[in-house]
């Protein structure tokens, strides 16, 4: 039997056998007393930051967790909890204590893109039309595995910033749904039905992927570069799988003037009146950028639920705009702004911390991003413009995807013992850390620091070689 490419790069980047062991000595925060880790204990974290459903950001002090299964069974008080019938113990007030927050939810990228770190972007004396002209060039010269071992790049890094649900938008599904399943990332897996880099991408595409995937780990979703470069056809059938299969559709949105021109050129209205046309204007729709829009476009998408993706550090490298993020605010909109990290190509480290506190100094001139409100775009905003209820917090019945940050590090000390809030804007402004430990549906994908579906040096040692090899097919 042919090797499939996930078997191969499960293969060929497996972990050495000593990172699946789960450490008892002294730096380790890790007790397993059976062979299964189907019900786990996170015993007195000092800090657990969630939001309640209200979606009022909390701050739980000295409380505990079970997990069962892939869920949150219950939140209390570390002293209601008894250490007993557990299968793990996980020691979360050991050594200063640990922080805990909700897996964070990215809501834009382009993970195969992760192949062309270097090539691009931070190429010296290349502007930003050349490098969007070389883009299609550099994503033909990739083969499947390329663009898996590019996404699991690219996903692990997210990973190891705390990331545990991501939106993907590109042209291919096979290779994101290898990269999420190995892994085990929670992936909105969006296909573009129309592609320069995929010209026989189509609606009809969707229906083929959804026959041949009755199974699969990632979530099906539809993506368009822009609007203006679909037909009315193809907007029509992208309505009609939308409805047929309850799926989310995304698009690049508004993000240049010349974008905008485009869309009125071709079909004689601004994007949110495409959007109106093809019946796409409702919560189903996901749009990224959205910066030249109009004031009356803007109470329109607020009023109307469509989710966006604020990608501040992209908006800024590429000299695209700035988001009109108050004027949103303003409209009540908030609670559809989440975050995204775009590519490697528009931001070469990708943690969503360092875009909230992008966020948070590129609209301080007019008013004060609040650190509860980044701390929302980045948790219950995702899932709820994700269509994913029960993610983006911490409370029983919500998924366990949990991020687990070490309290006693740079950037979280100093803080103010009696306003714990302080450490969340600790968290935010110092940027980019990397987590101690990471639960994704109830297991821990990274435990002690170390990666435990994926050995790191093996998988730097493949993309640099992959990269390489891309670069010589480039040059022909």
């Amino acid at each position: 039997m042919k090797e499939t490419v996930l078997q191969k790069l499960q293969s060929e980047l497996a972990p050495q056998a000593d990172a699946k062991i789960d450490y008892e000595g002294e730096h380790s925060r890790h007790q397993v007393k059976g062979n299964r880790t189907g019900r786990i204990l996170i015993h007195n974290a000092p800090f657990i930051f969630t939001c309640d459903q209200n979606d009022k950001t909390q701050i739980l002090t000295g409380h505990s967790l079970v997990i069962e299964g892939d869920a949150i069974k219950a939140v209390a008080p570390a002293g209601q909890i008894q250490e007993q019938n557990f299968d793990a113990i996980y020691d979360a007030g050991k050594r200063g204590g640990i922080v805990i927050t909700p897996g964070f939810i990215n809501t834009h990228t382009h993970p195969p893109m992760y192949l062309m770190r270097s090539a691009m972007m931070l190429d010296e004396g290349e502007g930003v039309d050349e490098t969007i002209a070389a883009m299609p060039r550099w994503e033909q010269a990739m083969s499947e595995t390329d663009m898996a071992l590019g996404a699991i790049g690219d996903i692990t890094e997210q990973q190891k910033h705390g990331i545990t649900t991501t939106l993907s938008h590109y042209h291919a599904f096979a290779p994101l749904e290898q990269a999420s399943r190995l892994t085990e990332q929670n992936l909105i897996n969006a296909v573009s039905v129309m592609s320069n880099v995929s010209p026989a991408n189509s609606p009809a595409l969707i229906e083929k992927i959804i026959s041949e995937h009755t199974a699969s780990h990632s979530r099906l979703a539809i993506a368009l570069h822009y609007l203006y470069k679909a037909t009315p056809e193809i907007l029509t059938a992208v309505n009609a799988l939308v409805n047929k299969y309850d799926l989310l559709f995304t698009c690049h949105f508004a993000e240049s003037e010349q974008v905008a021109k485009n869309c009125e050129e071709k079909f004689g209205m601004r994007e949110t009146a495409v959007l109106k046309k093809f019946n796409l204007l409702n919560d189903r729709t996901l749009i990224s950028h959205v910066i030249y829009v109009r004031d009356e476009e803007v109470k329109t998408l607020a009023a109307t639920g469509v989710g966006i993706a604020h990608l501040p550090t992209s908006n800024v490298i590429h000299k695209s705009g700035v988001f009109p993020f108050w004027k949103f605010y303003d409209a009540n909109g908030l609670p559809y702004l989440s975050l995204g990290t775009d590519s490697v190509i528009s931001k070469s480290r990708l943690d969503l911390l360092s875009e909230a506190y992008q966020t948070r100094i590129t609209h301080l001139y007019d008013r004060t991003v609040k650190f509860s409100s980044l701390f929302k775009m980045m948790t219950v905003n995702g899932a709820r413009i994700l269509h994913l209820p029960d993610r983006g917090r911490i409370a029983p019945g919500c998924k366990a995807d949990l991020v687990f940050w070490k309290l006693r590090d740079r950037g979280f000390i100093p803080y103010d013992a009696d306003e714990p809030m302080t450490l969340l804007g600790n968290i935010i402004t110092h940027g980019g850390r990397m987590v101690r430990d990471l639960m994704i549906n109830g297991r821990f994908v990274i435990k002690n620091r170390r990666h435990q579906l994926v050995d790191e040096s093996k998988l730097l040692q493949q993309l640099q070689e992959h990269h390489l090899a891309m670069r010589q097919r480039v040059k022909k």
